[in-house]
């Protein structure tokens, strides 16, 4: 995996995250998975269909960007399973976008309830 995503962050043990949300959007992936929401072919498929679509943009895949890849699979699955809605998804994307305006540099993002 290294020689193919030289971008991904490694240590000794293998990758790691650069964020918390890398890590919440890897482990909501498992535990939908796991829940039955979808198969792994399924879930390998739509990550699959992500990235071949950066590629098609001609986007360089160095595996700096994988888990926003990995987010994408992640709403669009959710989405065509029906446990989200494309109008909650955009709530939630502008609740983000208004929540970081108002943060100072260097603090946690903090969504309203």
């Amino acid at each position: 995996m290294r020689a193919e995503l030289p971008g991904l962050p490694c240590d000794s043990g293998g990758p790691v995250f650069n964020a918390p949300w890398e890590a919440q959007a890897f482990a909501m992936a498992l535990a939908l998975h796991e829940r039955g929401e979808f198969s792994w072919k399924e879930w390998a498929q739509t990550l699959a269909d992500v990235i071949a679509e950066v590629r098609q943009r001609g986007e360089a895949d160095t595996g700096e960007h994988y888990y926003r890849h990995w987010q994408t699979a992640l709403e669009r699955i959710a989405a065509r399973k029906g446990l989200v809605s494309d109008a909650l998804l955009l709530q939630r994307r502008q609740q983000w976008d208004e929540a970081a305006r108002r943060t100072p540099h260097g603090q946690p993002i903090e969504l309203e309830p």
